[in-house]
């Protein structure tokens, strides 16, 4: 096999043209493609990563505002307890005052009822003394028809 280094040449020549061309024409775009791509996925993982952060930044702050939340809920739950046991004492001390007044007026009623019965039993008393007086009066009476009168008015007096 014999060298021909005439077509050893061109080849190589022709070779390094190509390349050449290739170079300046075809791997110079291509290679700026390639970049341009991998800048685009470098710069969506750094956009993919920022969001990543603020999701979870906003996921502390949520976390963080639910617990406040959580204890605002709770503080008005005891604040309403508290409320409804002040309203519950006030409205036991106005049923406590409500009986008193109600047992100091049926006290003063039972009073006067027992003084106005007072007054009716002595006005019979005076009425009953006065009805055997006058038939005392009329009457000239005898001891024993004294004692007949006066037993009689007793025995009106237990019976009334």
């Amino acid at each position: 096999m014999d060298l021909q280094w005439q077509l050893l040449v061109t080849h190589t020549v022709g070779f390094l043209i190509t390349l050449w061309i290739l170079k300046r024409f075809a791997w110079g775009p291509l290679l700026a493609i390639m970049e341009e791509r991998r800048n685009k996925i470098v710069d969506e993982f750094g956009k993919i990563e920022e969001e990543k952060e603020n999701a979870a930044k906003l996921t502390a702050e949520y976390e963080g505002k639910l617990k406040d939340i959580e204890s605002e809920r709770r503080a008005k739950i005891v604040e309403a307890v508290s409320e409804g046991k002040k309203v519950a004492e006030e409205i036991k001390a106005t049923a406590r005052e409500e009986g008193k007044a109600i047992q100091t007026r049926a006290k003063a009623e039972l009073e006067r009822d027992i003084a106005k019965a007072r007054v009716q039993l002595k006005e019979e008393m005076v009425s009953i003394t006065m009805t055997a007086a006058e038939k005392i009066i009329r009457e000239r009476l005898d001891d024993a028809k004294h004692r007949e009168l006066i037993g009689n008015f007793i025995d009106n007096v237990e019976k009334a």
